[in-house]
């Protein structure tokens, strides 16, 4: 009897965090569901993994408060043993009503505080997926929406720290693979940067949820990618 690998995917609730969840089960991982407060939606995500024949942990935790972390990891310990692959999904940064420091707090602080304490679990042969969007991967390079800004200046430190650290995960045989992408229709970024900038994006194809998520699932199992290496979702020509 095979044993099945383990996964853990941040923001897993909903969206392309859900999705992708869903895509790992159907590729044989059993998974541990992140979330901060959408408890019934990480239920329904668990029922769909469980009717794929696959485990779903639920695993609350608010992955910028380092004892939710803490706790989560030794929930995964407990249950899970080990973990074959991380997906640092969870992102954020264009909400109302947070600290002016928010953004960096959720996309770099976090992100290493998760990936510092799943390292604990990973095996060798593991695989980290940091999720990320063209604006955030090639900020600095390339123009972005001033509103947006404060996220993509965060998700590109914190890509950076997460590529120095995977320096040294390298040596223990663990891999970190980049997924950045367009703007995905059918998530609340794109609306809500329309709403704020009161312009359109350029007339172009989005991609779906569904194939950002499969993206992201190939790029977690895909064992001929190198580390560090980042695979693109969508078009990287057209500006914002």
């Amino acid at each position: 009897m095979s044993i099945s690998r383990k996964a853990l995917v941040t923001g897993a609730s909903r969206g392309i965090g859900a999705a992708t969840a869903l895509k790992m089960a159907q590729r044989g991982y059993d998974v541990a569901l992140n979330f901060r407060n959408k408890a019934p939606r990480a239920e329904q995500v668990a029922a769909q993994i469980a009717a794929l024949g696959h485990s779903a942990l639920m695993a609350q935790a608010d992955i910028t408060n380092p004892a939710d972390v803490s706790a989560m990891m030794t929930l995964i310990a407990r249950e899970f043993g080990h973990l074959d692959a991380l997906i640092l999904n969870a992102s954020g940064g264009l909400e109302a009503n947070k600290a002016d420091d928010y953004a960096m707090t959720l996309n770099l602080t976090a992100q290493m505080s998760v990936t510092k304490a799943a390292a604990e679990l990973l095996q060798p042969g593991g695989r980290i997926v940091f999720v990320t969007s063209h604006w955030a991967h090639f900020y600095g390079s390339k123009s972005v929406m001033p509103v947006y800004e404060p996220v993509a200046k965060s998700k590109r430190a914190g890509e950076e720290a997460l590529r120095e650290y995977s320096i040294q995960l390298a040596n223990k045989g663990i891999t970190l693979v980049v997924v950045s992408g367009d703007a995905i229709e059918g998530t609340i970024t794109p609306r809500l940067l329309e709403r704020k900038s009161r312009s359109h994006f350029q007339p172009r194809r989005l991609p779906t949820i569904d194939e950002f998520a499969e993206a992201i699932a190939d790029a977690t199992v895909d064992t001929k990618l190198v580390n560090g290496q980042t695979i693109f979702v969508g078009s990287t020509e057209t500006e914002p």
